[in-house]
């Protein structure tokens, strides 16, 4: 559990660094509701990564049943909680959509980046 909680840390405090970083640039740059759009979706993504892997343990050890509505359960909740920055974006103009459809991803960037770059690495050491 101390593995997914570093995990959880790691990709979520990167992916809320960034996004902080890229807002503000967004902001002074005169794109306002593009740097608060990147900001609130990373903010949701990084909550949903974080009770994905909060619900983990709860299935460990369950019945197939309990484990499968338990999972359908979580996804469904982590859906809702997805769709509130979008429908915010969509309602609201202070918050840009494509922009807080990039930041729901930021997570998965953060994820797939550090792979890729280990993997560039790795290539250019042998």
């Amino acid at each position: 559990m101390e593995a997914v909680r570093e995990t959880e840390k790691k990709y979520g405090s990167r992916a809320m660094i960034l996004a902080i970083f890229a807002g503000f640039f967004f902001i002074l740059a005169g794109y306002k509701p593009v740097g608060k759009g990147l900001v609130l979706g990373t903010l949701f993504s990084v909550i949903n990564f974080v009770l994905m892997g909060e619900t983990l343990p709860m299935k460990i050890g369950k019945s197939r049943n309990r484990t499968f509505f338990l999972s359908v359960g979580s996804l469904f909740f982590r859906y809702f909680l997805l769709a509130i920055p979008i429908i915010m974006a969509v309602k609201m103009a202070q918050f840009d959509l494509f922009a807080v459809i990039f930041g729901i991803f930021s997570v998965q960037f953060m994820i797939l980046s550090e792979h890729i770059f280990n993997f560039i690495c790795v290539k250019r050491e042998t």
